[in-house]
Protein backbone atom coordinates (compact mmCIF):
# COMPACT_ATOMS: atom_id res chain seq x y z
CA UNK A 1 0.00 0.00 0.00
CA UNK A 2 1.14 3.29 -0.76
CA UNK A 3 2.12 5.80 1.78
CA UNK A 4 -0.15 8.19 1.29
CA UNK A 5 -3.43 5.77 0.65
CA UNK A 6 -2.44 3.89 4.29
CA UNK A 7 -2.33 7.64 5.69
CA UNK A 8 -5.63 8.28 4.18
CA UNK A 9 -7.36 4.72 5.56
CA UNK A 10 -5.74 5.68 8.94
CA UNK A 11 -7.34 9.23 9.22
CA UNK A 12 -10.70 7.79 7.86
CA UNK A 13 -10.35 4.67 10.64
CA UNK A 14 -9.25 7.75 13.31
CA UNK A 15 -12.77 9.88 12.39
CA UNK A 16 -15.25 6.84 12.57
CA UNK A 17 -14.19 6.04 15.78
CA UNK A 18 -13.87 9.51 17.16
CA UNK A 19 -17.63 9.81 15.80
CA UNK A 20 -18.97 6.82 17.62
CA UNK A 21 -17.19 7.96 20.81
CA UNK A 22 -19.19 11.01 20.80
CA UNK A 23 -22.70 8.95 19.61
CA UNK A 24 -22.38 6.55 22.77
CA UNK A 25 -21.42 9.63 24.91
CA UNK A 26 -24.06 10.72 28.21
CA UNK A 27 -25.13 13.87 27.40
CA UNK A 28 -24.15 15.64 30.97
CA UNK A 29 -25.88 18.77 29.67
CA UNK A 30 -23.27 21.28 31.41
CA UNK A 31 -23.17 22.84 27.89
CA UNK A 32 -25.61 24.85 25.71
CA UNK A 33 -28.37 25.23 27.75
CA UNK A 34 -29.40 21.88 27.62
CA UNK A 35 -30.71 19.74 31.02
CA UNK A 36 -28.13 17.32 32.62
CA UNK A 37 -28.73 13.89 33.46
CA UNK A 38 -25.78 12.41 34.75
CA UNK A 39 -25.74 9.05 35.88
CA UNK A 40 -23.63 9.88 39.10
CA UNK A 41 -24.76 12.37 41.74
CA UNK A 42 -22.99 14.77 43.86
CA UNK A 43 -24.41 16.20 47.21
CA UNK A 44 -22.52 18.53 49.49
CA UNK A 45 -23.11 18.60 52.86
CA UNK A 46 -21.38 19.92 55.36
CA UNK A 47 -18.17 19.05 58.09
CA UNK A 48 -18.75 15.38 59.79
CA UNK A 49 -19.84 16.83 63.35
CA UNK A 50 -22.94 18.78 62.18
CA UNK A 51 -26.24 18.18 61.03
CA UNK A 52 -25.92 18.53 56.90
CA UNK A 53 -23.59 15.44 56.64
CA UNK A 54 -25.77 13.08 58.13
CA UNK A 55 -28.75 14.37 56.19
CA UNK A 56 -26.87 14.61 53.44
CA UNK A 57 -25.71 10.92 53.50
CA UNK A 58 -29.27 9.63 54.20
CA UNK A 59 -30.54 11.84 51.69
CA UNK A 60 -28.06 10.04 49.26
CA UNK A 61 -29.34 6.71 50.43
CA UNK A 62 -33.12 7.69 49.47
CA UNK A 63 -32.03 8.27 45.94
CA UNK A 64 -30.32 5.31 45.33
CA UNK A 65 -32.49 3.36 46.85
CA UNK A 66 -35.49 4.76 45.14
CA UNK A 67 -34.34 6.37 42.03
CA UNK A 68 -33.53 4.40 38.47
CA UNK A 69 -30.55 4.87 37.00
CA UNK A 70 -28.57 6.91 39.18
CA UNK A 71 -26.34 6.73 42.45
CA UNK A 72 -25.68 9.54 44.70
CA UNK A 73 -22.81 10.34 47.52
CA UNK A 74 -23.08 12.75 50.41
CA UNK A 75 -19.44 14.62 50.50
CA UNK A 76 -18.56 16.47 53.22
CA UNK A 77 -17.34 20.50 52.74
CA UNK A 78 -16.80 23.51 54.13
CA UNK A 79 -21.05 23.97 54.35
CA UNK A 80 -23.14 26.72 53.11
CA UNK A 81 -20.30 29.57 51.07
CA UNK A 82 -18.52 26.44 49.55
CA UNK A 83 -21.16 24.78 48.51
CA UNK A 84 -23.04 27.07 46.32
CA UNK A 85 -19.69 27.94 44.59
CA UNK A 86 -19.56 24.35 44.15
CA UNK A 87 -22.97 23.87 42.85
CA UNK A 88 -23.01 27.16 40.84
CA UNK A 89 -19.80 25.43 39.00
CA UNK A 90 -21.57 22.23 38.48
CA UNK A 91 -19.12 20.44 40.64
CA UNK A 92 -21.45 18.82 42.64
CA UNK A 93 -25.58 18.21 41.93
CA UNK A 94 -27.20 19.07 45.15
CA UNK A 95 -26.65 21.38 48.03
CA UNK A 96 -26.93 21.69 51.81
CA UNK A 97 -27.34 25.61 52.14
CA UNK A 98 -28.86 27.96 54.93
CA UNK A 99 -31.55 30.06 52.96
CA UNK A 100 -29.14 33.66 53.95
CA UNK A 101 -26.45 32.38 51.96
CA UNK A 102 -28.39 30.96 49.16
CA UNK A 103 -29.55 34.30 48.68
CA UNK A 104 -26.61 36.56 49.07
CA UNK A 105 -25.80 33.98 46.32
CA UNK A 106 -28.13 34.62 44.14
CA UNK A 107 -27.88 38.40 44.31
CA UNK A 108 -24.49 38.88 44.96
CA UNK A 109 -24.51 40.66 48.59
CA UNK A 110 -22.15 39.81 51.89
CA UNK A 111 -19.32 37.61 50.97
CA UNK A 112 -20.73 37.86 47.36
CA UNK A 113 -20.61 41.14 46.76
CA UNK A 114 -17.69 41.50 45.20
CA UNK A 115 -18.68 38.57 42.70
CA UNK A 116 -20.95 38.44 39.94
CA UNK A 117 -24.53 36.61 41.05
CA UNK A 118 -24.46 32.90 41.41
CA UNK A 119 -27.02 32.39 39.11
CA UNK A 120 -27.00 28.43 38.74
CA UNK A 121 -28.77 27.55 41.56
CA UNK A 122 -32.28 26.72 42.37
CA UNK A 123 -34.52 25.48 45.13
CA UNK A 124 -35.51 21.89 46.09
CA UNK A 125 -37.06 22.06 49.62
CA UNK A 126 -36.36 23.98 52.90
CA UNK A 127 -36.20 21.56 55.30
CA UNK A 128 -35.45 22.70 59.03
CA UNK A 129 -34.61 25.42 61.28
CA UNK A 130 -31.12 26.32 61.31
CA UNK A 131 -30.69 28.26 65.15
CA UNK A 132 -27.72 30.34 66.11
CA UNK A 133 -26.71 29.49 69.08
CA UNK A 134 -24.94 31.77 71.09
CA UNK A 135 -22.50 29.54 73.42
CA UNK A 136 -20.94 30.60 76.47
CA UNK A 137 -18.35 28.83 78.83
CA UNK A 138 -20.41 28.87 82.19
CA UNK A 139 -18.17 30.75 84.46
CA UNK A 140 -17.61 33.22 82.24
CA UNK A 141 -20.51 35.70 83.41
CA UNK A 142 -22.44 35.68 79.77
CA UNK A 143 -25.90 36.04 80.16
CA UNK A 144 -26.70 38.42 77.37
CA UNK A 145 -25.31 39.60 74.38
CA UNK A 146 -24.29 42.77 75.48
CA UNK A 147 -22.22 40.29 78.11
CA UNK A 148 -20.20 39.38 75.10
CA UNK A 149 -18.38 42.91 74.53
CA UNK A 150 -14.58 42.70 75.81
CA UNK A 151 -14.93 39.11 75.48
CA UNK A 152 -13.04 36.34 73.37
CA UNK A 153 -15.76 35.00 70.69
CA UNK A 154 -15.29 32.40 68.11
CA UNK A 155 -17.64 34.13 65.48
CA UNK A 156 -17.76 31.20 62.75
CA UNK A 157 -15.10 30.66 59.90
CA UNK A 158 -14.24 33.82 57.88
CA UNK A 159 -17.09 34.65 55.11
CA UNK A 160 -19.20 31.69 56.74
CA UNK A 161 -22.80 31.67 57.30
CA UNK A 162 -22.19 31.77 60.60
CA UNK A 163 -19.74 34.79 60.96
CA UNK A 164 -22.63 36.78 58.40
CA UNK A 165 -25.69 35.76 61.27
CA UNK A 166 -22.92 36.72 63.98
CA UNK A 167 -22.20 40.30 62.71
CA UNK A 168 -25.82 41.02 62.23
CA UNK A 169 -26.87 40.01 66.19
CA UNK A 170 -24.32 41.91 66.89
CA UNK A 171 -25.12 45.12 65.19
CA UNK A 172 -28.79 44.41 66.53
CA UNK A 173 -27.40 45.09 69.90
CA UNK A 174 -24.91 48.35 68.70
CA UNK A 175 -21.93 45.89 68.51
CA UNK A 176 -19.22 45.59 65.98
CA UNK A 177 -16.15 43.17 66.08
CA UNK A 178 -14.13 46.25 67.64
CA UNK A 179 -15.99 45.63 70.51
CA UNK A 180 -15.58 42.35 71.16
CA UNK A 181 -12.26 39.78 70.64
CA UNK A 182 -13.12 38.07 67.39
CA UNK A 183 -11.62 34.71 66.44
CA UNK A 184 -13.22 33.35 63.05
CA UNK A 185 -13.30 29.64 63.68
CA UNK A 186 -15.22 26.83 62.07
CA UNK A 187 -17.46 25.59 64.93
CA UNK A 188 -15.75 22.72 65.31
CA UNK A 189 -12.88 24.51 66.48
CA UNK A 190 -14.99 26.98 68.47
CA UNK A 191 -16.08 23.60 70.46
CA UNK A 192 -12.16 23.07 71.18
CA UNK A 193 -11.58 26.14 72.02
CA UNK A 194 -14.25 26.67 74.73
CA UNK A 195 -12.94 23.45 75.91
CA UNK A 196 -9.55 24.68 76.23
CA UNK A 197 -10.62 28.21 78.29
CA UNK A 198 -8.91 30.60 74.45
CA UNK A 199 -12.62 31.42 73.98
CA UNK A 200 -15.45 32.47 76.32
CA UNK A 201 -18.21 32.13 73.79
CA UNK A 202 -18.81 30.94 70.38
CA UNK A 203 -21.97 31.59 67.52
CA UNK A 204 -22.94 28.19 66.30
CA UNK A 205 -25.33 28.29 63.13
CA UNK A 206 -26.93 24.87 62.67
CA UNK A 207 -29.71 22.67 64.16
CA UNK A 208 -29.96 21.40 67.48
CA UNK A 209 -29.11 19.53 69.15
CA UNK A 210 -25.30 20.32 67.36
CA UNK A 211 -23.36 17.57 67.72
CA UNK A 212 -20.18 19.62 69.00
CA UNK A 213 -22.38 21.21 71.85
CA UNK A 214 -23.65 18.30 73.16
CA UNK A 215 -20.39 16.60 73.42
CA UNK A 216 -19.20 20.40 74.69
CA UNK A 217 -22.11 19.94 77.63
CA UNK A 218 -21.22 16.58 78.57
CA UNK A 219 -17.63 17.74 80.09
CA UNK A 220 -18.07 21.64 80.69
CA UNK A 221 -20.67 23.78 82.14
CA UNK A 222 -22.42 25.72 79.52
CA UNK A 223 -24.87 28.27 78.58
CA UNK A 224 -27.11 29.43 75.99
CA UNK A 225 -27.12 33.20 75.55
CA UNK A 226 -30.55 34.56 74.46
CA UNK A 227 -31.82 36.93 72.12
CA UNK A 228 -35.11 38.02 73.10
CA UNK A 229 -38.07 38.70 71.23
CA UNK A 230 -37.79 42.23 70.89
CA UNK A 231 -34.63 41.89 69.32
CA UNK A 232 -35.43 39.09 67.02
CA UNK A 233 -38.32 40.84 65.73
CA UNK A 234 -36.13 44.20 64.92
CA UNK A 235 -33.69 41.23 63.23
CA UNK A 236 -36.61 40.48 61.40
CA UNK A 237 -37.45 43.46 60.40
CA UNK A 238 -34.24 44.19 58.77
CA UNK A 239 -33.71 40.73 57.06
CA UNK A 240 -36.23 38.48 56.76
CA UNK A 241 -34.68 35.10 56.41
CA UNK A 242 -34.60 34.77 60.20
CA UNK A 243 -37.20 33.48 62.26
CA UNK A 244 -37.59 33.66 65.78
CA UNK A 245 -37.51 30.09 67.56
CA UNK A 246 -37.10 28.55 71.32
CA UNK A 247 -34.26 26.14 72.44
CA UNK A 248 -36.39 23.83 74.30
CA UNK A 249 -35.48 22.99 77.80
CA UNK A 250 -32.86 19.94 77.95
CA UNK A 251 -32.01 20.35 74.34
CA UNK A 252 -28.43 20.37 76.23
CA UNK A 253 -26.86 18.98 79.11
CA UNK A 254 -28.24 20.96 82.41
CA UNK A 255 -30.47 23.39 80.01
CA UNK A 256 -33.26 23.76 82.12
CA UNK A 257 -35.16 26.01 80.49
CA UNK A 258 -36.22 26.98 77.04
CA UNK A 259 -33.65 29.86 75.32
CA UNK A 260 -35.12 32.03 73.29
CA UNK A 261 -33.26 32.77 69.49
CA UNK A 262 -33.19 33.15 65.87
CA UNK A 263 -32.92 30.89 63.16
CA UNK A 264 -32.23 30.93 59.46
CA UNK A 265 -33.91 27.61 57.26
CA UNK A 266 -31.43 24.89 55.90
CA UNK A 267 -32.72 23.95 52.67
CA UNK A 268 -31.92 21.74 49.83
CA UNK A 269 -30.10 23.89 46.52
CA UNK A 270 -30.13 22.15 42.91
CA UNK A 271 -28.24 23.43 39.86
CA UNK A 272 -30.31 24.75 37.98
CA UNK A 273 -29.86 22.89 34.97
CA UNK A 274 -30.33 19.66 36.15
CA UNK A 275 -33.24 17.16 34.38
CA UNK A 276 -36.59 18.47 35.16
CA UNK A 277 -37.30 14.52 35.31
CA UNK A 278 -34.33 13.93 37.37
CA UNK A 279 -35.22 16.12 39.85
CA UNK A 280 -39.18 15.58 39.97
CA UNK A 281 -38.13 11.72 40.92
CA UNK A 282 -35.92 12.86 43.79
CA UNK A 283 -38.03 15.19 45.23
CA UNK A 284 -40.93 12.74 44.73
CA UNK A 285 -38.48 10.00 46.41
CA UNK A 286 -37.66 12.18 49.49
CA UNK A 287 -41.28 13.25 50.51
CA UNK A 288 -42.44 10.05 50.14
CA UNK A 289 -39.02 8.46 52.93
CA UNK A 290 -39.03 10.98 55.55
CA UNK A 291 -39.06 8.71 57.87
CA UNK A 292 -35.29 7.99 56.05
CA UNK A 293 -34.11 11.25 57.44
CA UNK A 294 -35.75 10.99 60.79
CA UNK A 295 -33.47 8.04 61.30
CA UNK A 296 -30.30 9.92 60.42
CA UNK A 297 -31.17 13.11 62.74
CA UNK A 298 -33.43 14.75 65.13
CA UNK A 299 -33.83 17.56 62.62
CA UNK A 300 -35.03 15.11 60.08
CA UNK A 301 -38.31 14.66 61.41
CA UNK A 302 -38.53 18.74 60.88
CA UNK A 303 -39.04 18.13 57.60
CA UNK A 304 -42.75 17.84 56.19
CA UNK A 305 -44.60 18.62 53.16
CA UNK A 306 -46.36 21.09 54.36
CA UNK A 307 -43.58 23.71 55.10
CA UNK A 308 -41.16 22.21 52.54
CA UNK A 309 -41.36 26.01 50.88
CA UNK A 310 -41.42 28.11 53.39
CA UNK A 311 -38.50 30.77 53.94
CA UNK A 312 -37.53 29.44 50.33
CA UNK A 313 -35.08 31.97 48.99
CA UNK A 314 -34.50 31.18 45.80
CA UNK A 315 -36.74 30.02 42.45
CA UNK A 316 -37.88 26.32 43.05
CA UNK A 317 -36.70 23.97 40.04
CA UNK A 318 -39.39 23.28 38.09
CA UNK A 319 -38.88 19.31 38.56
CA UNK A 320 -39.73 19.79 42.28
CA UNK A 321 -42.35 22.32 41.22
CA UNK A 322 -44.07 19.47 39.46
CA UNK A 323 -44.21 17.23 42.30
CA UNK A 324 -45.60 20.12 44.71
CA UNK A 325 -48.33 21.21 42.02
CA UNK A 326 -49.54 17.65 42.07
CA UNK A 327 -49.48 16.85 45.85
CA UNK A 328 -51.23 20.14 46.71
Amino acid sequence: MKKSKFIYVLLACLLLVSAFAVGCSTDTGTGGGEEATPSRLAIATGGTTGTYYPLGGAFANIINENVDNVSANAESTGASVENVNLLNAGDVDFAMVQNDISYYAFNGAEMFDEHDPLTNLQGLATLYPEIIQIVADGSAGINSVEDLKGKRVAVGAPGSGTEANARQILAAYGLTYDDIQADFLSFGEAADNLKDGHVQAAFVTAGTPTAAITDLSTTHNINLVPVPSDMAQALIAEYPFYAEVVIPAGTYRNQDTDVNAVAVMAMLAVRADLSEDLVYDITKSLFENLDSLSAAHARGGDVTLDTALEGMSLEVHPGAQRYFDEVK
